[in-house]
């Protein structure tokens, strides 16, 4: 006699494909839709201590950039300004990835990722992101929104009293994570698409870490665009004022942008590859060494700035507000200025990938803006075509993430009529990246 079936397992024939019948399976699990439901409750309070965050950094940043100098007689920082501050840095991200749960956070020479959010990481993350990101690394805030969102999705679910299980804690950091990301990108896509890349899962499992992330990432979007009477909370306009309309695109502007992601590949590639070495040595005496290298990218910005007699923090940054002033005016840097700030910026940014706190993106994204702009004299290369082309090659590179480049890229555009360079220099870059030889892993 034919025993019935297992209402429980998911058939093993049948017409429709075995992926299918697995995602419609995952879908009527009750414990799957209790965690897509709170993965849609946490969205709007991770949003909104993502944005508090955001704030705090923001706001330490002019203080310690702009209001101290003024007040202390300096138009623009000293050459001697990154100095002090850097230290600073390099000692509360040394006694953190020393002493706290955590490290402190992931280095981020090793990229981004989502793996093993923890509640009992998260006071050391926020503290090593508060005491590094606005006192002068040259990283973004990216890799500590993504872990702030994933720990505090879980202490909701702590204070809930669900399930905790490897399974829920993959779901809610997914979702915690997207929610946070999206305020630093002001757009609950690139948010969900960042960390749907990032997971790197397909089939079901795509979309069982798809459908939490843009959930979350969607409800906790309403946070900045407002509902009813809410109006929401202003994060900024993150797409770049260029200084021209975007140009209709021709030949020349398609092959300069092949090979703007070819010499970007050639040259990024191995600054990734210090970067991973520097990890490893940071290693085995995180204080003393990630001091010393937090003052190596502080002497990076001094020596910028004597050389060019402009402001250290050019060097000495994320790099988010210099790339807007780039793209809205690039006539002001001359060929000088731009090849000092590859090379200082490229330095300090290999430097800090390896020893402090943060995440990848801005830098990255600046490093390309600037070599695109200093190639855009090329002839029949016009300067928007080339910081587009030169952004997505230098975002793939340094992300690994060819997607969630190109999104990125057309979202800070602002329009889409330069996509084809973008997923052309996103896509050779990202090949030829991998093709190369890996090089030491990060520590």
């Amino acid at each position: 006699m034919t025993q019935p079936r297992d209402r429980s397992e998911p058939p093993a024939g049948g017409t429709q494909p075995r992926e299918a019948e697995l995602l419609r399976h995952m879908l009527r699990g009750p414990g799957y839709l209790k965690a897509l439901g709170f993965c849609a409750l946490i969205g709007i309070p991770v949003s909104l201590a993502a944005f508090w965050f955001l704030v705090l950094l923001h706001e330490l940043e002019h203080a310690l950039w702009a209001d101290l100098p003024h007040a202390m007689g300096m138009e623009v920082p000293l050459w001697w300004w990154p100095f002090p501050l850097l230290l600073v840095a390099g000692t509360a991200v040394g006694l953190a990835a020393a002493r706290l749960p955590g490290a402190g956070g992931h280095v981020p020479a090793s990229g981004l990722h989502t793996a093993g959010p923890s509640t009992s990481a998260l006071p050391g993350v926020l503290l090593a992101a508060v005491a590094c990101l606005p006192f002068g690394a040259v990283l973004g805030p990216e890799a500590p929104l993504i872990a702030l969102g994933g720990g505090l999705a879980l202490v909701f679910r702590d204070l809930a009293r669900g399930p905790a299980t490897q399974q829920s804690a993959a779901l809610l950091g997914a979702a915690g994570a997207a929610a946070a990301v999206s305020a630093i990108f002001g757009n609950p896509l690139i948010a969900a698409v960042l960390l749907i890349e990032v997971a790197g899962v397909g089939g079901p499992q795509l979309f069982a870490v798809m459908l939490p992330a843009l959930l979350s990432s969607g409800i906790g979007a309403l946070v900045f665009t407002g509902l009813g009477r809410w109006t929401g909370l202003s994060t900024g306009d993150l797409s770049l004022k260029l200084s021209a309309p975007s140009p209709r695109l021709d030949v020349a502007d398609v092959l300069w942008a092949l090979a703007i992601a070819v010499v970007l590949a050639a040259v990024l590639h191995p600054l990734l590859a210090g970067a991973r070495l520097i990890a490893a040595y940071v290693t085995a005496r995180p204080l003393g060494r990630t001091v010393l290298c937090a003052l190596g990218a502080a002497a990076c910005a001094a020596v910028y700035s004597l050389i060019t007699d402009r402001s250290p923090v050019h060097v000495a940054s994320s790099g988010q507000s210099t790339l807007a002033a780039l793209a809205a005016d690039p006539h002001a840097w001359g060929v000088g200025a731009l090849l000092a700030v590859l090379l200082f910026k490229g330095a300090a940014y290999t430097l800090c990938l390896g020893s402090l706190r943060g995440g990848p993106v801005f830098p990255g994204l600046f490093l390309g803006a600037a070599a695109g702009v200093l190639l855009s004299p090329l002839p029949g290369l016009g300067v928007v075509p080339a910081m587009a082309a030169g952004m997505a090659a230098a975002s793939a590179i340094t992300l690994r993430l060819p997607v969630s480049s190109v999104v990125l890229v057309v979202l800070l555009l602002g329009s889409s009529a330069m996509m084809p360079v973008v997923i052309l220099a996103a896509v050779v870059a990202f090949v030829i990246t991998e093709l190369l030889p890996p090089g030491p892993a990060a520590a």
